[in-house]
């Protein structure tokens, strides 16, 4: 009896046991069936990635290349025919105004200047006689020796010479000019940057021994004190071009220091075939560091008032109705926003219109996203390129158990 009894209880206890086996699995299968439907419903809606909008610059900066020229350049001519006595100053030499740069050895000049003081005293003489004539001519009128005729006559003839006289000092004047010119001197204060003549090349008005028919100067000598810096800036860059605009420039043979230049004047109007305006520059240059001719790289940055925003040109979206963004709400759908782009960067887009500091813009959208789409935001994994983009903040999207791995999915 006890026997029987035992095994009705074995019975039970098996059966029990599999019962409650049986309900476990009715159980772990209908989750696990939901938690995949969960997982599905979730994997239906798609991930982005979000930027902000970025204020655009304060200032606007280009680089251009420049040329560096003196403040004054003058190239000194021949005046007279010689050939070249002595030079006295080279290349690169240091000048005050009125130092004597060479002289000119003209002997032909120098028999014309004194047959021309010979002349003077010639006429003197004349006129000297032609005066003591009149004047006793003039005297005889009381007592009427002589016609008033005459005496006429002989006063026009002292008048004649005496206009000869003036007129050959003038001549000897010209001829002291001219003498003047055998000595060259340096016009002002600067530097020899050229010097094209040597002991005993003949030199004239219409040039030298060494290039006859062309005209070529003696020496250039240019005041460095002060450079002038020549800009040609394209027309975008025109509104900035005002009094008190700066440029940063450097050149090659002092490629560690960086000059300052200080606009000076513009050409109120634009080559047709470069449309570009030449700017003009000065810079200090007490201390001779820059040299007349020099290239120049110029860096120029003005400040400019304008309501601009950066975002990546990634995020760019381009419909057959122009340029757009894809925006996520606050009810994370998406929606199309046209913008108005201004400027385009390496990497980025400058946008006048169309987007706000608040906006969450979707990055590089993809093409199957459409208006109205509900989107997931998450944060790209480690070394995703975003160009340039900003990670979205912890309010821009919602914690999810799933939102690391399929943010590492969408990276994959």
């Amino acid at each position: 009896m006890m026997q029987r009894l035992r095994g009705k209880v074995v019975a039970l206890s098996a059966l029990v046991l599999f019962l409650s086996y049986v309900g476990y699995r009715l159980y772990e299968t209908k989750s696990d069936a939901a938690a995949l439907q969960a997982k599905t419903l979730e994997d239906a809606v798609p991930t982005v990635a979000i930027v902000h909008p970025k204020p655009g610059d304060a200032s606007e900066t280009i680089t251009l290349p420049g040329n560096i020229a003196a403040w004054f350049e003058a190239p000194i001519y021949a005046q007279v025919s010689g050939y070249v006595k002595m030079w006295y100053k080279d290349y690169g030499a240091q000048v005050k105004k009125g130092d004597i740069l060479a002289e000119i050895n003209a002997p032909a000049l120098d028999a014309q200047y004194a047959q021309a003081k010979a002349d003077l005293d010639s006429e003197r003489a004349k006129y000297a006689l032609a005066d003591i004539t009149a004047k006793r001519w003039v005297a005889l009128r009381p007592n009427q020796a002589v016609s008033e005729q005459s005496i006429s006559v002989k006063v026009a003839e002292a008048k004649a010479e005496a206009a000869k006289v003036k007129a050959s000092e003038q001549n000897v004047r010209n001829y002291e000019a001219l003498i003047r010119f055998k000595t060259i001197v340096a016009p002002y204060d600067g530097v020899v940057t050229v010097r094209n003549i040597n002991v005993g090349d003949y030199v004239n008005k219409e040039g030298t021994i060494s290039t006859p028919g062309s005209i070529s100067n003696l020496f250039t000598v240019a005041d460095v004190s002060m450079m002038r810096l020549f800009v040609n800036v394209p027309e975008s860059f025109g509104p900035f071009l005002h009094p008190g605009l700066t440029a940063d420039v450097t050149v090659p043979q002092l490629p560690d220091r960086h000059f300052t230049g200080k606009f000076l004047t513009v050409a109120k109007g634009f080559d047709v075939s470069t449309r570009t305006a030449v700017t003009v520059f000065t810079i200090d240059n007490e201390d001779r560091a820059l040299w007349p001719g020099s290239y120049g790289k110029v860096v120029i940055t003005a400040p400019v008032d304008r309501k601009v925003f950066m975002i990546p040109s990634t995020a760019l979206v381009f419909q057959e109705h122009g340029t757009q963004v894809a925006v996520v709400g606050e009810d994370d759908r998406v929606h199309f926003q046209p913008i108005t782009v201004s400027r385009l960067l390496a990497s980025a887009v400058e946008v006048s219109e169309g987007i706000a500091a608040s906006d969450r813009i979707v990055n590089n959208p993809s093409a199957a996203l459409l208006e109205g789409d509900t989107v997931r935001i998450v944060t790209p994994a480690p070394g995703y390129d975003l160009d340039n983009a900003e990670p979205a903040s912890p309010d821009d999207h919602k914690d999810h158990p799933q939102k690391k791995q399929s943010a590492m999915s969408t990276s994959r």
